[in-house]
Formats: structure tokens, sequence, C-alpha cells
């Protein structure tokens, strides 16, 4: 009996050790043949199936497929075919996405013979079903003349325009919410999102309609060059041509990102694509909505970043912030507040940790609100109270823009760091071209492969400020920078103007 049960044992060996033990018993207490056991174990124990992969996203994407519509626009007339490489509408000559929208607008095809061009551009959603209020991109229905709404059930709407932002490349579009039931989405927190996190996209790729792809972020705040506003979330889930407009949604089936533009050669996905963020869009979107147009915050001042060698320059611990390169005449800071040289640190409790934050945070602030601004000023930290104007009116205050007169300089020549440096005189100004407004002292010669020379200083250039403090002469600038070298800085921030009074800065070694 011991070499039956054994022999039990070894034929079932690939089965569970519970099953075995069971068959061991069996023939141990029977007295039951080997074949007979067989005969007897023909119902295997019910187990559940491993789950492999991650869960299924299907309860989630189910009931937002209705939310999201295909936009289809109409164009009367034949346009000019667009030559490749063109810049579409509200797309920067050499945008990351260009050649991704060349096809949108090449490959449009005859609807009949009136030369009527349909064309489906992309995705949208919808945000309010009781107002019928759509979001998509402003691509999606550039130069259209008719534009309408296709649900996932086959229904259509005629929609009319809102209001558009091509800086953003955003649009609102609103259709009439008593012709059928909508459904809506709501709008969910970017900010809170991480690199790593699950995302899902619905769209209409291709004009498939209502497909749905998952992937990850990939990266956050993505500058692609689209815009003075970039801020992109990068997700390798699947988006391709028709997807413009359609939402990214988190796991809790809330709006996060509206699906922009893809990097890709052929076309296609490859794993890049780039959505505007909730928290950039909710504000466009609203204001949209209300006024039908954008007006955003608009501070007054030209910056450029803060470099490694201008952040040692002023005694900052580290290149961060917006370097206030000049004051705009007229503008909203133009009481001193803000000085020329001064380092934006913060804007409104928002820290500013390089250049480009800082346009973006000013533009979402509203306008004709007072906020703290916090610079970095002649070796440390000063908060002022500041209210924003409205960045639509910029040019006519930029246009006005002025300074005050010069002073007198004194007559003397220097030669510094390689360059040779003159009074700004009615001569000079005359030889250079040099605007009446600017005062300082006028570079006239600069040594080739001098450091100078390797910032960009040329003959013509007015030197205004040394280490933050105003020059008027020559001999100032030479105190200045002894002053800077005893204190045993390495670089030197000089504020130079181009003749017609653009400001920059620049560092310049003196060692």
């Amino acid at each position: 009996m011991l070499m039956k049960t054994s022999l039990i044992a070894s034929l079932f060996s690939k089965r569970s050790a519970c099953t075995a033990l069971a068959l061991v018993m069996l023939g141990t207490s029977s007295g039951l043949t080997p074949s007979v056991a067989w005969a007897q174990e023909v119902t295997p124990t019910p187990q559940t199936p491993p789950v492999h992969g991650p869960a299924s996203v299907a309860d989630l994407a189910e009931p937002l497929l209705e939310a999201v519509v295909n936009i289809s626009t109409t164009q009367n007339g034949r346009p000019a075919r667009r030559t490749p490489g063109s810049p579409q509408p509200g797309l920067p000559e050499g945008s990351p996405f260009q050649e991704f929208f060349d096809d949108f607008f090449n490959e449009r095809r005859d609807n009949d013979r009136s030369g009527r061009k349909v064309q489906s551009l992309g995705s949208g959603f919808i945000i309010d079903a009781k107002e019928g209020i759509v979001v998509t991109n402003n691509h999606v229905i550039t130069d259209a003349d008719e534009i309408e709404v296709n649900f996932a059930d086959g229904g259509k709407l005629k929609a009319e325009l809102v209001g558009t932002d091509p800086q953003t490349d955003l649009a609102v579009l609103k259709v009439d919410p008593t012709l059928r039931e909508l459904k809506q989405v709501e709008f969910g927190d970017s900010s809170k999102i991480r690199i790593g996190d699950w995302v899902m996209a619905i769209g209409n790729p291709f004009g498939l309609g209502g497909s749905v792809s998952i992937g990850i972020v990939s990266a956050r705040g993505r500058d692609i060059n689209s815009g003075p506003y970039d801020d992109f979330i990068q997700t390798d889930a699947a988006i391709n041509r028709g997807n413009s407009g359609g939402p990214l949604f988190d796991m809790h089936g809330q709006v996060i990102g509206i699906n922009t533009a893809i990097i890709s050669p052929s076309g296609g996905s490859i794993g890049i694509g780039f959505s505007i963020p909730s928290q950039l869009a909710v504000g466009v979107i609203s204001q949209l909505r209300e006024f039908g147009e954008t007006r955003r915050g608009w501070l007054g001042v030209r910056i450029q970043p803060v470099t490694d060698e201008v952040a040692e320059s002023i005694g900052l611990d580290r290149s961060r912030g917006a370097l206030v390169a000049g004051v705009i005449k007229g503008g909203p800071v133009d009481d001193g507040s803000i000085q020329p040289g001064d380092v934006i640190l913060s804007f409104d409790g928002k820290e500013i940790r390089q250049m480009r934050d800082l346009p973006r945070i000013v533009a979402e602030s509203p306008v004709g609100k007072a906020v703290d601004v916090v610079v970095f000023r002649k070796g440390g930290e000063v908060t002022v109270k500041v209210t924003l104007g409205r960045l639509e009116n910029a040019a006519q205050a930029a246009g006005t823009e002025s300074e005050a007169a010069p002073d007198d300089a004194e007559a003397a020549t220097v030669d510094v760091l390689g360059m040779t440096l003159g009074e700004l005189d009615d001569a000079r100004r005359e030889e250079y071209g040099i605007n009446e407004s600017l005062t300082g002292v006028v570079v006239t010669a600069v040594e080739d492969g001098s450091t100078a020379a390797e910032s960009g200083v040329v003959p013509g250039t007015v030197i205004t400020e040394i280490g933050q403090e105003a020059v008027t002469s020559p001999q100032e600038v030479k105190d200045r920078l002894a002053e800077l070298k005893k204190q045993g800085r390495r670089n030197a921030l000089l504020m130079l103007s181009s003749p017609d009074g653009e400001l920059r800065f620049v560092t310049i070694r003196m060692d």
C-alpha cells in the first residue's frame, strides 16, 4: 500500500500540494487502486484566476465618454493650400508641433461642388451641461465659418464661438443644451499631480471617435516654445491627430489637462504628448466665458534670466528669480516700487524659480489686484506692494516710455575690462545714434577677445549701472569696479543699453 501511495503522489506532483495529499489519504483508507483514485479526481478545486497588470479603467472611462466630443468645422470657399513647414494659426514658426498639425490643414477634402470644405480637426469636452459649454483648442477652430459638435452616439449640434485665446491655444464654444441631454466633466487640480501618476486621454484620433488611451505623467512644467505661458504636462498616453482639444483625466475622472500637441517625426504617437494644465486653463476659460476675451494681469517690467554669474555678482545665493532689466514708463510699477536691477523672487506668495515663471504667474492674476512682491535688492530681500494693470494695455504704455534727461558728465576717457569708455556728450550721441533719454557712459571701443566682447558689448553701448549703482562718467565706472574687487567680487554686473534704449544686464569677469 505504501508503494501505491508513493506512485499516486508521483503521478500528481504537478497538481497542488493539497490535491496530492487528498489522493494519498484516499488510497490509504479505502484500498482503492491508483486507477480508481484517478477516476474519482475529475473536478479540480475552483481557484480565482491570477490578475496580471494594472486594474481595468473601464469603470472610469465609461461615464466620461459621453462628455467628450468631436469638433468639425466648415470653411466656405477654397482657402489657399498651406505649404509644408508654414506656421499654423496660433503656432509660432519652428514650434515642435507645427509639423504635427500640417496635415490637418493640408489634407482637406472637398465636401461638395460648392467649394465647402469640412474637416474633423480635433476633440473637445463639455464642462457645463446646463449652459452647453464646450472647451477645445484654438487651433482646432481657427478660421472656421461653421463649427459642429459631434457626440459619441452620432448626434450633432451646431456650435457658436464664445471666445479664443491664441496665447494658450484655448477656445470656448456653446451649443444649445435644450436640443439634447448633455453630460459634463469636472476640472481637477493639476498642481497636485506627480510624475508617474496614471492618466487617461479620450478623444477622436484619426477621426475614429471615442478612443481611450492610458499612460502616466512623464514630466511637468514643460516649455516647448509655443508661447509665453508654456507649462505643459508631458504624458506617454497615446495622443494622435484628432486628440487635440480633448481631455486628459486623472484616476478620479477629473480633467487635469487639455491635450494640445505631440512631438513626432511621423505625425503618430511616439509617447511624447503635451497637455495644457487645468491650473492654467481654468482661469483663461473663465475669462473667455465672462468677457469673450482674456484680461491678464500686467506688472510692467522687462526681465531677463538670472545666470550663475549674475547671482554671484549681486550676492544672491543661487541663480533664481527674474532679473528686472527695465521698468515700463507709465506701467503699474513706474512708481519706484520695483527698480531695474531688482531680482523678483516671489510674486503673490508664489516662488519665481526661473524667469519664465513670472509672466505666467502675473498673467494668471486678476487685473487691479494688489499683491506682495519679494525682490532681492542690494544684498537683501525687500517686500513691496504693487497693483496690477492689464496686459492688453501694455503696448500703449510702452509706446510712451521715456526716461529723464541726462545730467552733465565729466569729460574723460578710460580703459577698463577691454573697453574704452567716454562721456555721453552730444557728439557721441550723434555719432552712435544714442537716444536723448539715455544717461550713462558710452563704450567707444572694445578689444577683440576681451570678456566685454564675449558678453556682446559693442561700440555705442551705453553703461547705465554697475553693481546696481548708477554711473554717469568713465571715472565712476573705474571707481565702481575697483570697489567691487575690494569686496571680493569676481564678476561685475553691468546694466547696458543699446542706442535706442533697450536695456539688458550682463556680467563681465574682473579677474
